[in-house]
C-alpha cells in the first residue's frame, strides 16, 4: 500500500507546479510584441538540455533501470543535475518509477491514466490524474527500502536526496547568476531566471508528465506487453527519446528506447558518447532477434 501524502508534501508539490506555471505566464506577457533575447534563449536551451538529459540518462536509464554502469562521480553528478529539474528527490523519483513498472496500468501504479471511470469523463479524469493529479496524491510515496534499496544504501545518494530543495533552488539561481554575469545588468539576471529557470522547469515538467499520461493512452504499439504503454513520435525530441515508451516497457533495461532507425533518441546518443569517453560501460542493447520475439 502507498502511504498517504502529508500536507507539507502536498504544499511543496503544489508550489513546484504553480511557480513555474506563473513564470511561464509572465514570460508570455513579457514576450508579447517583442522578441526574447539570445542570452535568455541560450540559458533556456542549455539548462533544459543539461537537466533533462540528467533525468533521462541519469535518473531513468542509469539509476532506475541500470541500462548501463558509470563511475560513482558520474552517478552523483547526474543525480545532482537531475535534481535541478525539480521533479522530486532522486531516491523518491527512482522508487516511484520502479513501482510504476512493477504495477503498470493496474492497481498500485502511481500514475496510470486507466481505471478512473468509463466513457469520456473517465478518460479525461484519468489523463489529468496521470499528468498532474498524482503529484498531490501518490508522488514520492513508494516505499524506498523496497523499490530503491540500492540507492538508500548509498550514502552519497542519500545526501543528494536530502539536498533536493537546495539543489532545486540552485537550478533557479544558476540562470540568474549567469544572466547577470554575462549580460551585465540585474535585468539580465531576472530574465535569465525567468527563461532559464521557471519557463525551463515548466516545459520540462509537462514534457515528462506527458510520458505518464499521453504515452499510456495515445500512440502506437508493436510489442506484446501487459500494459497500455505507447510510442508517441511527436514527443521524441522534446522528451529526448523517452516517448518511445512502449519500446521501453517491452525492454526496460535497454539503453536505447528508439529501437528503429527513424525513432530518434538523443538520450541514447549521449549514452553512446559517454561509452566512448569511458564514462559508461556494460551498456545494455537489445538485438533485432530479441525484438522480433516480442512482436505482438
Amino acid at each position: 500500500m502507498l502511504k498517504g501524502m502529508t500536507k507539507i508534501e502536498r504544499s511543496v508539490n503544489l508550489i513546484a507546479v504553480a511557480l513555474p506555471f506563473a513564470g511561464f505566464l509572465l514570460a508570455v506577457v513579457l514576450l508579447w510584441n517583442q522578441a526574447v533575447g539570445p542570452l535568455d534563449l541560450s540559458l533556456f536551451a542549455g539548462l533544459y538540455l543539461l537537466t533533462a538529459f540528467s533525468v533521462t540518462v541519469g535518473f531513468h536509464r542509469l539509476l532506475t533501470h541500470a541500462a548501463f554502469q558509470s563511475p560513482r562521480p558520474v552517478r552523483y553528478a547526474l543525480a545532482v543535475l537531475g535534481s535541478m529539474a525539480v521533479q522530486g528527490p532522486v531516491i523518491e523519483w527512482v522508487a516511484d518509477h520502479r513501482r510504476h513498472h512493477a504495477h503498470t496500468d493496474e492497481e498500485g501504479d502511481p500514475h496510470s491514466p486507466h481505471g478512473h471511470g468509463a466513457g469520456f469523463a473517465g478518460m479525461v479524469k484519468g489523463l489529468l490524474y496521470a499528468h498532474m493529479g498524482w503529484l498531490l496524491d501518490t508522488q514520492g510515496q513508494a516505499r524506498k527500502r523496497k523499490y530503491a534499496a540500492d540507492l538508500v544504501e548509498d550514502p552519497g545518494m542519500r545526501l543528494i536526496n536530502r539536498l533536493f530543495i537546495p539543489l532545486a533552488l540552485l537550478g533557479l539561481l544558476l540562470p540568474f547568476g549567469l544572466g547577470w554575469a554575462i549580460g551585465g545588468e540585474l535585468r539580465d539576471g531576472l530574465t535569465g531566471l525567468l527563461w532559464g529557470g521557471l519557463v525551463r522547469v515548466f516545459l520540462l515538467h509537462h514534457v515528462t508528465w506527458s510520458i505518464n499520461s499521453v504515452c499510456h493512452f495515445f500512440g502506437q504499439r508493436r510489442f506484446d506487453t501487459d500494459d497500455h504503454s505507447t510510442n508517441v513520435a511527436w514527443l521524441a525530441l522534446p522528451s529526448l527519446g523517452e516517448s518511445w515508451h512502449h519500446n521501453h516497457h517491452a525492454f526496460p533495461r535497454s539503453s536505447r528506447h528508439g529501437l528503429k532507425r527513424l525513432e530518434l533518441d538523443p538520450s541514447a546518443v549521449v549514452i553512446a558518447v559517454m561509452e566512448r569517453l569511458g564514462l559508461a560501460r556494460r551498456v545494455v542493447r537489445i538485438t533485432p532477434e530479441r525484438q522480433e520475439q516480442r512482436l505482438a
